[in-house]
């Protein structure tokens, strides 16, 4: 007799094909500051997001902090990351409009298209993405 606790090998199929996973990536990383450390935070925050995307599953990316610096960085032909970058550039949900302004980049963030976000209205910014919103939503924040 099987336990009452126990899924069979068909339910546990079903279940895991019907659950869908949603992850807001944030790349806070400094592309400055020149390291491999920086650039390997990036790659892996775009690697990350690709496998949701292959996989079919909800990802949104946002450049925050330091971060909003690499949007400038990564729209260069040359860069190591730029092909990886294509691929899930239409996941960039924007780039946080009171970091931009902090850390110089936010006319680069305005030439590229891509959104500049306001949602959480901090006094003394111009405003930043809400994390609560994201949560509140059901994604799974991740940060590189």
């Amino acid at each position: 007799m099987e336990s009452a606790c126990c899924t069979t090998e068909h339910e546990t199929t079903q279940t895991a094909t019907q659950v869908r996973r949603k992850a807001a990536i944030v790349v806070l990383s400094d592309p400055q500051s020149g390291s491999d450390e920086a650039l390997g935070r990036v790659f892996n925050a775009l690697a990350t997001a690709y496998d949701y995307k292959a996989r079919g599953e909800e990802v949104t990316i946002q450049f925050q902090g330091a971060g909003t610096r690499w949007i400038g960085e990564l729209q260069k032909a040359d860069h190591p990351a730029h092909a990886l970058f294509e691929e899930v550039k239409d996941a960039v949900a924007g780039v946080s409009c009171g970091c931009a302004d902090v850390f110089g980049g936010r006319e680069e963030a305005e030439q590229s298209g891509f959104d500049i976000i306001t949602d959480n209205r901090v006094p003394n910014t111009s405003g930043l993405p809400s994390l609560h919103r994201l949560v509140s939503e059901g994604y799974a924040v991740l940060t590189f």
